[in-house]
């Protein structure tokens, strides 16, 4: 027993580095469980839109507050993210970017282009409601 008890133990989360690769396929799983909450969230939004004035005025004043936007606004990139990480997926499925600074770079790609893409949407989505 006494030879086990020198082992170095395994790294925690705390000490290991995440690879990119690794936290883009994490995050991956997470914006398409994101995605069918929001997903959810649209749904009630059009059932109040068709159960009449009342209803829609909830719907609209509970996503219209600071915490409402705060979910579109994460349920907007969630789906930036998942669109551009599931194009990174499909080169990969035809055999392209297998290659470690290629798996790097496109991950950064995915990262940027969905706040990218994220704020570009709500900026236009404010300039075409007149606010900006």
């Amino acid at each position: 027993m006494a030879s086990t008890d020198n082992r170095p133990l395994s790294p925690h989360l705390q000490i290991y580095r995440w690879p990119l690769s690794m936290l883009t396929s994490i995050l991956n799983r997470v914006t398409g469980v994101g995605l069918t909450v929001g997903t959810l969230v649209l749904i009630y939004w059009l059932i109040a839109a068709a159960a009449g004035p009342e209803s829609f005025a909830t719907a609209q004043a509970l996503l219209g507050s600071w915490v409402g936007r705060l979910l579109l606004f994460g349920w907007t990139w969630a789906l930036f993210f998942h669109l551009c990480n599931g194009i990174r997926h499909m080169a990969w499925d035809a055999g392209w970017g297998f290659e470690i600074p290629t798996i790097d770079a496109t991950g950064w790609i995915v990262v940027l282009a969905s706040i990218v893409l994220t704020v570009t949407a709500w900026v236009l989505g404010y300039a075409a409601m007149g606010v900006l």
